[in-house]
């Protein structure tokens, strides 16, 4: 986590490049990278394919493909745009139309990008999931968001969907990756090659559902936040902006797809921008990343503050013997990035990494380290061009904006392109989201007399580990599925690496007395519920757990407990044997 703004920091880093006025017209910018629909309409396959296509630049590279096998491949936009309307073909070919809600549960695979790109084509609305999730929060979540539709693999499909397929009713078709399918799904490979591509785009309006991305509450379920077509003009701004992305760049953004970084800046802003998307299809490995940097001749690089850890770690001789000069801009995202890891990233990349924020209801980046400014490490920066944002307290009667140097809520000015247009089947919560002219963004923050934000904290219980949100409901609920627990209560603990692991307290059911046995077979039934990403790394057991009068599980008490902070006010706690 990010320091906190009264403490020491180094110094800022200065920069000498120009070129902040052209950058300072987000409308006119937009005019430039968006052209419509011809005849009227917007649609973000065209604008990210077909458009260059059109304008006659379909021979550029697309997307440089690097298998975890080894194996290599690249698409053309010319490829992009003819797998993508075959995809579009297929859905249409099995009765499916706008509206209709595709879900992909994959590896990043060239097929990934066809059934994102193919499924916006179409007018049906994409939703990526997570392939390491477990078999529970891809049902919760394909229960929520209706699923007609779900791309996977044959291996995925088995071993996290067989079992319950039946139980979603609005699913109408499986689609297989490769050449074989289990029985009642159909083999995408074939299908893709039967198909005719080259078909009309659907005529979407930029208020046209585009897709769905899930983020998990503090309680209750996930919630699935809305994005609609029109968030492209953002992806495309903010891409210029924020990342630096021109038409040839090579690009690399670490981050899945199954999340929204990967999906609006793994392919959307770049492919808008006509760039070169590398995507690698391994899981981290120092020497791999540091290989594809070099071998690639990556220009801009948007990765996680775990990963730039987990190199830290490695220490600065791990990258003396690569090359890293072709490097010209580096971001970050996902969480705050610690201020040693700007000023380490600067002396071992000869470039610092630049620090952003935004979340999935914001659809893109919000604020932003930018090129031409300089950078305070530790800071998320300013507001990008057309975003106003300002530091918050709520109040009975909607809020009050907080003077430089106070800690508040942060708190953005709604009417961007990208910002979220509800809550799936969750209209309240949509509305409490929003007070007194401002979106409120549950992230406490700080703003300085010079206009760069600073995050302090979250204003609630979500967990931050290793670039994902994690939500304490769902994982507390997996846990008490085991026939052992009574309750369970989750936190997340500060970790070097990861940034935050997961860490649960639980209570047994009479007749299961605490030990290591079953600590491991609770922490196992965790990780085939719910996948790695999401189980706890640590379990401790009790007697009871502190709550509140109404009931309410108290974890905040517990999280302050283990780290020696202020329990603050308990006076609702009913009881707290340890």
């Amino acid at each position: 986590m990010t320091e906190r703004p009264d403490a020491p920091r180094p110094q800022r880093i200065c920069k000498s490049l120009n070129g902040a006025e052209a950058l300072s017209d987000p409308e006119k910018l937009r005019a430039e990278l968006i052209s419509g629909l011809p005849g009227g309409g917007l649609n973000i396959a065209y604008e990210a394919v077909d458009r260059h296509v059109t304008q006659g630049q379909g021979g550029a590279t697309a997307i440089r493909w690097l298998g975890k096998g080894g194996e290599r491949r690249e698409l053309s936009y010319c490829d992009l745009a003819d797998r993508s309307s075959r995809f579009a073909a297929v859905l249409h070919s099995h009765g499916l139309g706008k509206g209709d809600r595709v879900f992909c549960l994959m590896d990043r695979t060239p097929d990934l990008f066809a059934a994102a790109l193919g499924t916006l084509r179409a007018g049906m609305v994409f939703t990526p999931l997570f392939s390491a999730f477990g078999p529970d929060p891809i049902r919760t979540r394909m229960e929520i968001g209706e699923a007609n539709v779900l791309v996977t693999t044959a291996s995925l499909y088995r071993r996290k969907i067989a079992p319950w397929r039946q139980q979603i009713p609005s699913l109408k078709l499986v689609l297989i990756e490769g050449d074989d399918a289990p029985e009642d799904c159909v083999a995408l490979s074939p299908a893709l090659d039967a198909a005719n591509g080259g078909g009309e785009i659907c005529r979407t309006g930029p208020e046209d559902t585009a897709l769905i991305h899930f983020t998990s509450g503090t309680t209750g379920k996930p919630k699935g936040v809305i994005h609609v077509h029109k968030a492209v003009e953002s992806h495309a701004v903010t891409g210029r902006v924020a990342l630096d992305l021109q038409p040839g760049t090579v690009f690399w953004c670490t981050a899945d797809p199954g999340w929204v970084t990967g999906t609006s800046y793994g392919i959307l802003a770049p492919l808008v921008h006509r760039a070169t998307l590398v995507v690698d299809e391994a899981e981290f490995d120092l020497d791999l990343w540091y290989n594809t940097l070099v071998r690639e001749k990556v220009e801009v690089w948007y990765t996680a503050p775990t990963a730039i850890r987990m190199m830290m770690r490695a220490g600065e001789a791990a990258a003396k013997p690569y090359d890293f000069s072709r490097l010209r801009f580096l971001a970050s995202v996902g969480e705050p990035l610690n201020p040693e890891a700007v000023v380490w990233s600067d002396r071992v990349f000869g470039r610092p990494f630049h620090d952003n924020w935004w979340q999935t209801e914001t659809g893109g980046i919000m604020i932003a380290n930018t090129r031409t400014m300089d950078i305070k490490p530790g800071s998320m920066g300013k507001p990008l061009p057309g975003i106003e944002a300002g530091v918050v307290e709520r109040q009975d009667d909607g809020v009050r904006e907080l003077k430089p140097g106070e800690v508040g809520e942060l708190a953005l000015r709604p009417g961007w392109p990208s910002m979220m247009r509800g809550y799936l089947h969750e209209e309240e919560r949509y509305r409490k989201a929003f007070a007194g002219g401002w979106y409120l963004s549950g992230d406490l923050a700080m703003r300085d007399d010079e206009g760069y934000y600073w995050f302090v904290g979250r204003a609630d219980d979500l967990i931050k580990s290793s670039g994902h949100l994690i939500g304490p409901f769902e994982v507390e609920s997996a846990l008490i599925e085991h026939p052992a627990v009574a309750e369970a209560a989750v936190i997340g603990l500060p970790d070097e690496t990861a940034g935050e692991v997961v860490k649960a307290y639980v209570t047994l059911n009479h007749g299961y007395a605490p030990g290591e046995a079953l600590e491991h077979d609770i922490r196992g039934h965790a990780r085939k519920r719910l996948g790695p990403a999401v189980a706890p790394r640590e379990i401790t057991f009790r007697t009871s757990l502190p709550k509140t009068r109404s009931g309410k599980i108290m974890r905040r008490l517990l999280k302050a407990r283990e780290l020696g902070l202020p329990e603050g006010d308990i006076s609702t706690l009913e009881r707290d044997e340890r």
